[in-house]
């Protein structure tokens, strides 16, 4: 699967949020946050209060602060983490993941290499796409 917002491999090459250390990201996040976004961790199913989020904002990488998705594309996918159909655009990148012995789309944010989740080809229209995203990685900021 292609996703057509990922972004480019090298949109963000240069980015010093790329030379961040794990120590220091480790100092930076909530235990939490730093399995899921260093280390592809994956938090437990319905534990996000962004599940509940229903105001007008965008959702931001914890990691570095990039906006990753708007609140127009959240969607209630019944999974237990908060989900949505499209990414802004060039924020992304995405990557094969083969954890769980089967072929996943791993997404990641394209400035940071935070992990945030998995993109399923189950969700609703326009995209068919489902992007499903742990919680602790996302900041919401409101409109």
């Amino acid at each position: 699967m292609s996703p057509a917002q990922a972004a480019k491999p090298d949109a963000y090459a240069d980015s010093p949020w790329r030379r961040v250390t794990d120590a220091e990201w480790r100092k930076r996040l909530p235990a939490a946050a730093y399995r899921v976004l260093r280390h592809e961790d994956t938090e437990r199913a319905g534990t996000s209060p962004l599940n509940r989020e229903k105001r007008k904002g965008t959702y931001h990488c914890l990691g570095c602060d990039l906006a990753l998705f708007s609140s127009a594309t959240k969607f209630e996918s019944g999974t237990g983490w908060p989900s949505f159909y499209r990414p802004l655009p060039g924020v992304l990148g995405t990557k094969t993941d083969y954890r769980i012995g089967v072929a996943r789309t791993e997404y990641h944010c394209a400035r940071c290499l935070g992990h945030h989740g998995h993109v399923f080809e189950d969700g609703p229209r326009p995209t068919g796409l489902r992007y499903c995203n742990n919680g602790v990685a996302l900041k919401f900021v409101p409109a």
